[in-house]
């Protein structure tokens, strides 16, 4: 019996493999949404793109929260609705990290970037619940599940990266940075020692030291 990691106990339900095309398009992403993921083969690139569009759809809530709601329009309904399309797309992220993982796919970038911008998303969802307004009722359960599959997806990011270090080492960028980051302290360090001389030649010329007179 092949041995099988699992990033996200969470996940119970195991949509399609996400390399693969839907043989239908879902009805949470639009014409050239799907276009965009049917493009983005690469493991990083796709996990960063479910990223973006997973934050679209917090920005259009936080949009239409911003303006006066119309008590004739049924506000808390798509509200839901954006959020159902936030939980999908999430779903969609958790499958794609978990297929790219078994296939030992090089998600390092793009697992990078998901524990970047994550916490800004798990922040856009509570400000949403911090701040309800007359419709909350309406999309609660929804809210609330966003938030538990979100973490659920940044637990899962971070296991992952740390794995894909261990097998695949850190990326040349962060090995780049780490360097330059040496570099510049040593340069900065050298500029300083520089400074400090300077300065003990000045002093050492402005007060000379006393001659014995004997």
């Amino acid at each position: 019996m092949r041995s099988q990691a699992i990033l996200f106990l969470g996940l119970v339900a195991v949509c399609a493999p996400a390399s693969s095309a839907w043989a239908q398009k879902p009805d949470y992403v639009s014409d050239a949404e799907e276009e965009k993921l049917r493009d983005a083969q690469d493991p990083s690139e796709r996990v960063v793109l479910y990223l973006e569009l997973a934050q679209s759809r917090l920005d259009r809530i936080a949009q239409f929260r911003s303006q006066p709601l119309d008590p004739a329009y049924d506000n808390g309904a798509y509200i839901d609705k954006l959020l159902d399309q936030y939980i999908s797309l999430t779903d969609d992220l958790k499958n794609w990290i978990q297929d790219q993982y078994d296939r030992k796919g090089d998600m390092r970038k793009g697992l990078r970037k998901a524990l970047e911008v994550g916490p800004k998303q798990l922040e856009d969802l509570r400000r949403i619940q911090a701040a309800p307004d007359a419709y909350a009722a309406d999309y609660a359960k929804s809210l609330h599940e966003a938030q538990d599959d979100f973490t659920d997806a940044l637990d899962g990011a971070t296991k992952a990266l740390g794995d894909q270090i261990k097998a695949l080492g850190e990326l040349k960028e962060d090995q780049k940075a780490d360097a330059k980051s040496a570099k510049d302290q040593a340069k900065e360090e050298k500029k300083r020692s520089k400074e400090e001389e300077k300065l003990r030649k000045k002093e050492r010329k402005e007060n000379p030291p006393d001659e014995d007179n004997d």
